[in-house]
């Protein structure tokens, strides 16, 4: 059984997707650019918001000036309003509540920004989540294990004692820079089918199945 348990934000505790959608639609609207789909701004998250924005105005005319522009209006936009739309994936709060209960900690290591991340954890899950790290200037963004790596110096535990959780490549590329167990999870914002093709070993579709694996316990099998 872990004993510490790091999850992606985005996609794999929280659906953010309409959040999203709205701030970045917002500020390409504020600068008379067309706006993006649900499904098109799904493919383009997982990377941080500057790789977001980047994706959002490729090929458009105004070069570094307006994605400048466009990046500075949706952080404004979206740090005041990050919680409209956004809510947990069912069975999340109970999983959390489980695997506190048995003794293992929660924490969160996300590309979304330091101070909508720690937010959006805190109203949603109060005190389950032990640590939270968001983007921040002169830290490289996933997969970079540097925030991973933080979370185990300052809960005190090991590689062997970690795994990362997510529904991404990115969250793939991150466990495995950090030396510690990869699970993926095909409920968030990329497939089963995706995943595979990104290597992914262990993919739940279920809260329920994972809270399983986790705590090592065949006797789980309600719907949480």
């Amino acid at each position: 059984m872990y004993k510490l348990c790091i999850f992606d934000l985005d996609g794999t505790v929280l659906n953010t997707i309409g959040g999203l959608t709205h701030a970045l639609n917002a500020a390409l609207a504020k600068n008379g650019l067309p706006e993006k789909s649900r499904e098109e701004v799904t493919l383009m998250i997982g990377n941080g918001t500057r790789k977001l924005i980047e994706r959002a105005v490729s090929g458009l005319p105004g070069g570094d000036e307006l994605f400048a522009k466009v990046l500075a209006d949706y952080r404004e936009f979206y740090d005041a309003n990050y919680s409209y739309d956004t809510y947990p994936y069912d069975g999340i709060p109970g999983m959390l509540k489980a695997l506190n209960d048995s003794g293992v900690k929660c924490a969160v290591v996300t590309n979304k920004p330091d101070l909508p991340a720690k937010g959006l954890i805190k109203e949603n899950f109060g005190e389950l989540i032990a640590v939270t790290y968001g983007n921040v200037p002169d830290v490289p963004v996933k997969p970079d294990p540097t925030f991973v790596f933080r979370v185990m110096d300052e809960l005190g535990l090991e590689p062997s004692d970690c795994c990362y959780i997510g529904d991404s490549d990115v969250d793939i590329k991150t466990a495995r820079n950090a030396g510690i167990d990869a699970v993926s999870v095909d409920w968030g914002f990329r497939t089963h089918e995706f995943l595979l093709k990104s290597g992914a070993q262990i993919i739940f579709s279920e809260p329920s199945e994972l809270l399983r694996y986790l705590l090592d316990d065949p006797t789980i099998s309600a719907i949480l």
